[in-house]
């Protein structure tokens, strides 16, 4: 509004010697109008998005496919995307209208060809579990793709490190890296083997993967990728394993990665972070580079706008606070300067919101009969 206010005499201005030279009459008219209404259908057409499927991956995490031409010719590796519901379409079960708030998703593949992304949502909060009601067809509000897209070196050996929902993230990271001529190897951890999800699009990521679970069913190693193992255990031990050369014949070492990308819960990628300078230095190369992917508490994700995804960095060397920095214009910041205390704070701040919040979902999924899976 303020724009308008303040910048349409500009508009008017540069344009006036323009809008003089229009014609007027009913033919040129008519023909303006065919224009416009041409653009408009293609306007539509690329960012009008609608849900293309929604596809159960597992029993808490759901793969949201939609129609968006334009948002997906635009993305690059690491970046992710804002959806919302629209309140207007929402359902209604006993007086509350099951509408999300915007949240922040991840891009797992494109389809430039056909106009469609995928993001893979984890359910944990109520935004997140009512994307299991999405509909094909539903129209839906899809902003971005925004942050900064994850840099690709060229022909080095990299390190990629997974944690959970953290794996969807590094399908297309891991695979821009092999085009681009680089050396793959990749710990892929889940709580559960029957946690795992896209399978496929994890393999095509890497020469090599440690696949490794807490409990549940083993994740068998596919036969025709003679370097695959499994590991019983956190991703750090099985790391340690791997170095150790207790996982059998190596592919590639560790000491040879020149970038480490670790993509998880905040907990998950502190515990790597702290291994790195204790249980895992001697296996590491000296000077390697470390990213993670900082999941900071976001709003508007619109790029150093609201102020609310700020995350609080100190100097590896001094401890001392530098300057902050903005998760949904870089999410990808270096490992040694996030400070991961801050940060699980601030993950935690409305945890009491988010547990009330979620009761109420679980009386109007009853209620209302809904079809989610995960009742918190």
């Amino acid at each position: 509004m303020a724009s308008a206010r303040d910048g349409h005499r500009q508009v008017v201005e540069t344009f006036r010697e323009r809008l003089g030279s229009v014609a007027c009459d009913a033919r040129s008219i008519a023909e303006r109008r065919a224009q416009w209404k041409k653009l408009v259908q293609k306007l539509d057409f690329e960012w009008k998005a609608r849900v293309h499927q929604v596809n159960r991956l597992t029993p808490t995490i759901t793969e949201i496919v939609v129609h968006a031409p334009a948002a997906a010719r635009s993305f690059q590796p690491g970046q992710f995307y804002r959806l919302q519901n629209f309140e207007s379409t929402a359902e209604v079960i006993d007086g509350s209208r099951l509408a999300l708030e915007g949240i922040a998703l991840t891009g797992a593949w494109t389809d430039p060809a056909k106009g469609l992304l995928s993001m893979i949502v984890l359910e944990m909060g109520v935004s997140s579990r009512l994307c299991a009601l999405l509909k094909p067809g539903e129209p839906v509000i899809v902003m971005g793709p925004t942050g900064a897209p994850t840099e690709i070196p060229r022909g080095e050996k990299v390190l990629l490190c997974g944690g959970g929902l953290g794996n969807a993230v590094l399908f297309s990271i891991g695979r821009a890296l092999r085009a681009s001529g680089c050396e793959v190897i990749y710990f892929a951890a889940f709580r559960r083997g029957e946690d795992l999800f896209k399978r496929e699009e994890i393999e095509s990521a890497a020469d090599v993967i440690v696949w490794s679970t807490d409990n549940g069913a083993e994740i068998v190693p596919d036969p025709s990728r003679p370097y695959d193992r499994h590991f019983r255990g956190n991703v750090v031990q099985a790391m340690v394993a791997y170095a150790k050369g207790e996982l059998y014949e190596r592919k590639l070492e560790l000491s040879e990665c020149e970038r480490m990308i670790v993509i998880g819960s905040d907990r998950m990628m502190n515990a790597v972070r702290e291994a790195r300078f204790a249980i895992l230095k001697p296996y590491l190369r000296s000077g390697h580079v470390a990213i993670g992917s900082i999941n900071s508490p976001m709003q508007c994700m619109m790029k150093e706008i609201c102020a609310q995804c700020l995350c609080k960095h100190k100097d590896p060397a001094s401890g001392a606070e530098i300057a902050p920095v903005f998760s949904c214009f870089n999410q990808d910041q270096p490992l040694d300067r996030v400070d991961f205390d801050n940060l699980n704070q601030r993950l935690r701040a409305n945890s009491v919101a988010e547990k009330l919040s979620n009761l109420w979902l679980d009386h109007l999924v009853h209620a209302g009969n809904l079809p989610i899976w995960a009742t918190l």
